[in-house]
């Protein structure tokens, strides 16, 4: 396969993934803030909003305060924010075209058709009516334009490009909700409160679908490190760091090469990591130096797979 087909068909899968997990993010991050809240916590639950994806700076520097909408708008439909949902469906559609011929015609569609439909809804004022409807229309068609890619394509190396994108993004994302989220609960104010933290971490897990199942793995009340078990270790977890690398890994052996040997290695070592850790070690030397470690490696072997494959 060409490089450059390859870099397409590898963005094409991250930007819509990206593009999902920001509308999880965002969706639960509107939800807590229709509950009766300080207009300080308020405010602490949009900037780590934007914490998660590096954004506070470029939020900063175009709005004077930070609050529900402003995020809002800023995550959804700003043009100049290269990480909304706007941007992402959009480069996701152009990275579409120009493989068109390497996919089907129902993953072309699928494709096409969501970001013409986010724009009329955007013009509508679907983001100002109803946020959560649009959320969790963005999240759908990330659903369908996954099942129509795994339902209809041919698993060769077109396909195992698009999956080596959504499981790297997906880890990527997962690793930035936990630092963000664990650090924010260590630095809050205030004794114990068994009802604020149980809503508290039932967020963390509901934004990654993961709070029916944590209730199923522990038949027990929500725990943070129970928590980061969850999403880093449990390999059966779809949303954890130990299935995205397993999974990333399986896609990345079908399209090796003579020059990847190193990049496999790379990622069959942090996938070993994960797949034979244990919590209570992680959490004994510091969640966050573990998860800052991961998110350096991810960045890392993102690298690598662009210099060994990509364009």
């Amino acid at each position: 396969m060409l490089s450059r087909t390859a870099d397409h068909l590898f963005w094409l899968s991250r930007y819509i993934e990206r593009a999902e997990n920001t509308a999880r993010m965002l969706d639960i991050a509107y939800q807590t803030s229709l509950q009766p809240q300080s207009a300080d916590a308020s405010a602490q639950t949009w900037r780590s909003l934007l914490s998660i994806s590096e954004l506070n700076g470029l939020y900063g520097a175009r709005y004077p305060a930070i609050d529900g909408r402003s995020v809002m708008e800023f995550m959804v439909a700003d043009e100049n924010n290269l990480s909304s949902i706007f941007n992402c469906l959009r480069a996701a559609r152009e990275n579409a075209r120009a493989v068109r011929g390497s996919l089907t015609t129902e993953v072309w569609e699928t494709m096409n058709q969501t970001w013409l439909e986010f724009r009329r809804l955007l013009r509508e004022g679907a983001l100002a009516r109803d946020p959560s409807a649009l959320f969790e229309w963005v999240k759908y068609r990330s659903h369908l334009s996954r099942g129509v890619t795994v339902g209809t394509m041919l698993q060769d190396e077109a396909f195992h490009f698009i999956r080596i994108g959504s499981f790297l993004e997906r880890a990527d994302n997962t690793a930035r909700l936990l630092d963000v989220k664990f650090y924010r609960q260590e630095q809050s104010q205030g004794g114990p409160d068994a009802a604020r933290d149980f809503y508290y971490w039932s967020a963390v897990l509901r934004s990654v679908s993961g709070f029916e199942i944590y209730r199923k793995v522990y038949s027990n009340v929500i725990q943070p490190d129970k928590v980061a078990e969850l999403l880093i270790l449990r390999p059966d977890m779809p949303r954890s760091l130990s299935h995205c690398m397993t999974r990333m890994l399986a896609n990345l052996k079908r399209v090796a090469n003579p020059q990847s040997a190193e990049t496999l290695r790379r990622a069959g070592r942090l996938e070993a990591a994960l797949a034979y850790g244990r919590i209570d070690e992680i959490l004994a030397t510091g969640l966050h130096p573990f998860l800052d470690g991961f998110l350096a490696d991810v960045a890392d072997l993102g690298g690598a797979i662009s210099k060994d494959f990509l364009a």
